[in-house]
């Protein structure tokens, strides 16, 4: 498509959009002047549901009416209230529900996925992941190299860019596997680094860490309702996620796990164990000797938390009223293309202002994270005097994701409007 600038053009372009009307369907902070604010932080904080409060109210009755025969009856009783996210949530990341389970924190579910998947022997105990990976996964595998005896600056191998560049190429990232070959014992990568936007090709990957024996496992914050994912045809380990960016399930959101059908009936695998994830045919015969469910659902360690999976459970179902991820998926590969162009056509040097996601769509979600070089600061609170809300991270990137659920490309517009009045002012 040949993009235009103008308001009218995207007016146009939002009255074509399938997805125009998901967007009635969140409640959007205001700007500073009253209106609706551009909202473009989903990678940090998905919006609210107006479907959520809805949801969770309906377990504040079941509360009140049942009491503890909440568990057992009602509408969505919560002894199963996992099991009934499992299906959606398994088409969010390409997975079939048995090896998907939704419960704790991301980094929760990080340290349980590594107990079993992160078995470091005195010869095979390298791990590799992205250097400025998300400070949770640089912390959870410093502490699970130390729990095994090893030292993390000899365990822990980093992929760094080519010098000059600013993201990594998957033909680096498969030498590097091999060059460490039957030293390393596993690949945690994020799916998408969340400070650059880089998708990374999971499906490569994969097979480079399996052909040297190695396990390979994904942090999928940024990744999950963001990109398409395949988990189980590119035959991943292991993967995590929170709900609580492109899934709009609140802050602190509940979190899922993938553990590959592989190991579903790998009973002896090592885990840390907890009474939910036991057989629920014994779960309430208070035996000794765990015996873990199948599949994914065999890491849960407590029942789940009922109010936050309401919330996720609403989320889910716009998802796939809105006809899933393929869906999702076109219309923000155009949006996040339209917000390229907006920002390219600026024409500004790139000592000042760069993009340093990639361009190529296969390799980059709905984020464009924006180095800037002079007066990024500056440039970040203009954009939110202009109602644009955006994230900043240190020391000179703002992060601008615009989200096809709930953005529009008039948002698009409007913030190259505001970045445009900001370059014209910078001259």
């Amino acid at each position: 498509m040949t993009f235009q600038p103008t308001l009218d053009f995207a007016a146009s372009l939002d009255a074509q959009d399938p997805l125009r009307d998901f967007r009635n369907q969140f409640h959007i902070p205001p700007a500073p002047n009253g209106e609706e604010s551009i909202y473009l932080c989903g990678n940090s904080l998905g919006l609210l549901p107006k479907t959520a409060r809805a949801a969770v109210e309906q377990e504040f009755q079941a509360w009140e009416q049942r009491a503890v025969e909440g568990h057992f009856h009602g509408t969505s009783p919560w002894m199963h209230y996992h099991e009934v996210l499992a299906p959606a949530a398994a088409r969010i990341v390409g997975a079939k529900p048995l090896e998907v389970v939704v419960m704790n924190n991301l980094t929760t579910n990080l340290h349980l996925l590594l107990i079993s998947f992160y078995r470091p022997t005195a010869t095979r105990y390298k791990v590799l992941m992205e250097g400025g990976a998300f400070p949770s996964d640089q912390y959870a595998l410093e502490s699970q190299v130390k729990l095994h005896g090893f030292a993390p600056e000899d365990a822990i191998v980093e992929l760094a860019p080519r010098p000059g560049e600013h993201t990594l190429r998957t033909e680096d990232i498969e030498t590097k596997i091999q060059e460490l070959g039957e030293s390393l014992a596993t690949v945690l990568l994020g799916g998408i680094n969340y400070y650059t936007g880089q998708v990374f090709d999971m499906a490569a990957i994969t097979r480079a860490g399996h052909a040297v024996g190695a396990t390979v496992g994904f942090d999928l914050a940024h990744a999950a309702g963001n990109v398409e994912l395949h988990l189980h045809d590119w035959d991943v380990d292991f993967a995590c996620w929170c709900t609580y960016k492109y899934l709009n399930s609140g802050p602190g959101g509940t979190s899922g796990a993938f553990v590959h059908e592989r190991f579903a009936y790998q009973f002896d695998l090592p885990r840390l164990a907890g009474w939910w994830g036991h057989d629920a045919k014994e779960r309430f015969q208070m035996k000794k000797g765990f015996k873990p469910m199948p599949g994914a659902a065999g890491w849960q360690l407590a029942n789940g938390q009922i109010f936050p999976m309401a919330i996720h459970r609403a989320s889910l179902a716009l998802v796939d009223e809105a006809g899933g991820m393929s869906a999702l998926r076109r219309k923000s590969e155009q949006l996040t293309a339209y917000l390229e162009f907006m920002i390219r056509r600026l024409q500004l040097p790139a000592e000042q202002l760069e993009i340093i996601t990639p361009s190529d769509p296969a390799a980059r979600g709905c984020q464009l994270s924006l180095l800037v070089h002079q007066n990024g600061r500056q440039l970040f609170d203009h954009l939110a005097a202009a109602g644009i809300i955006g994230d900043w991270r240190e020391p000179n990137v703002i992060r601008l994701a615009p989200v096809p659920l709930y953005n529009s490309y008039q948002d698009v517009q409007r913030t190259g409007e505001v970045l445009a009045a900001w370059a014209t002012k910078a001259e």
